[in-house]
């Protein structure tokens, strides 16, 4: 057994992880010891590899869509960001757009939505009935009353490129990555004492949790602080289609079902019903769930997906807050040292610009220098104060 020490230790090395402990290690006024611990180093099996990877403006709540207009600006830029000796990372950015489609009851929010998005300056088309048939001749829009699409700034990439463009460059800044699970935590002193798998002690001043569905709530428990994270199981399924579809969106259907082109097909996915939404770690694709619902919706909006090849699927974990499905970030009052970037419940990847940005600020700093994110202050659950977003998928 042997015992190290460093400035700050993160514990889950997947892209929310690896921002952070990137922009740590990328800040002039902080020399210290980054390390992060990842009990997968494949990563097989994190949410940053297996979600669907995409980016978009279309939120409800200003920070949410502060929080991805400085997302998008970095991942235009990555190449220049997150260089390594000369070599810049390609994520294939794709800003296709997300296309909200609403009903009749829903337009007023839909609205009311847009407005907010555009005064915060995303670019964003606001189209009703007879525009959205005109814009996509593919689309059936009987029961729709309007519908926004993003005309840039919203779109798609690869997720898995991202964690290793991160993860590469905090790397070649010092940041030390350990491959091993944080088995126990306790505190002794001033410092935060980890046991590793392997029977080591790593002692830091400052732990930050970002592990995740796989154990972010375990972590919380170990020192003494309760959320409400669950990790949650979704599927996602591809497919071929005859029809040529140029210009295809990332759509979200009334339902709540998403599609999207990927590669010279689609894939597509969408939340189970609320009562067989429960916890889960294993991977088993749920292919009822495409067969009974997911299919016969996107038939039903748009007419060429009735005859499909399916393909290929795989199912991943959210980190979900069930208390308003927005994210934890930042330090907990009362806890010494101790920083959250937990729950993202889908979000993670298109937010870990900023969070791993706004991370590295308060950590050194002690405050927000750029984007303040305290609206996502784990203070808001004591206070039983949820951050309103309509706008889930």
């Amino acid at each position: 057994m042997t015992d190290r020490t460093a400035d700050v230790v993160i514990v889950g090395g997947a892209v929310m992880g690896s921002s952070a402990a990137c922009h740590l290690a990328q800040r002039t006024n902080f020399s210290g010891q980054v390390v992060v611990l990842e009990a997968d180093p494949s990563y097989q099996t994190c949410a940053s590899a297996r979600s669907a990877a995409s980016i978009r403006q279309q939120f409800s709540s200003e920070i949410n869509i502060e929080i991805s207009l400085y997302g998008i600006s970095f991942l235009r830029d990555i190449g220049t960001n997150l260089a390594v000796s000369g070599e810049q990372p390609v994520i294939d950015l794709k800003e296709g757009g997300y296309l909200f489609l609403a009903t009749p009851d829903k337009l007023a929010i839909l609205e009311e939505n847009h407005a907010l998005q555009t005064k915060l300056g995303a670019d964003i088309g606001l189209f009703d009935q007879g525009g959205l048939s005109n814009r996509y001749p593919w689309l059936t829009v009987d029961d729709l009353s309007g519908g926004c699409h993003g005309l840039s700034g919203e779109g798609w990439f690869d997720g898995y490129a991202l964690l290793q463009a991160f993860r590469k460059k905090a790397r070649s800044l010092g940041v030390d990555y350990v491959g091993e699970r944080a088995e126990k935590i306790e505190r002794t002193g001033a410092d935060w004492c980890i046991h590793l798998s392997s029977g080591d002690r790593l002692s830091a001043p400052i732990l930050v949790n970002t592990a995740g569905a796989s154990g972010g709530a375990e972590i919380c428990k170990q020192v003494g602080l309760s959320v409400p994270i669950h990790s949650r199981k979704r599927c996602v399924f591809t497919f071929e289609c005859r029809e040529t579809l140029p210009d295809f969106p990332l759509l979200i259907d009334p339902t709540g079902t998403y599609v999207r082109p990927e590669g010279a097909g689609f894939i597509c996915g969408s939340a189970p019903a609320e009562d067989d939404d429960t916890d889960s770690s294993d991977f088993d694709v749920d292919y009822n769930l495409f067969e009974e619902h997911i299919w016969p919706t996107l038939a039903h909006r748009v007419s060429a997906f009735e005859a499909i090849k399916p393909g290929a699927a795989w199912a991943g974990h959210y980190d979900m807050n069930l208390f308003d499905h927005n994210a934890f970030v930042g330090p907990v009052p009362g806890i010494d040292g101790f920083y959250l970037a937990l729950g993202f419940s889908g979000h993670g990847l298109q937010q870990a610009p900023a969070v791993g940005r706004g991370l590295s600020e308060i950590i050194i700093s002690g405050g927000y220098e750029t984007l303040d994110l305290s609206p996502l202050s784990i203070e808001r659950l004591w206070s039983t104060t949820p951050l309103v977003e309509r706008n889930v998928v």
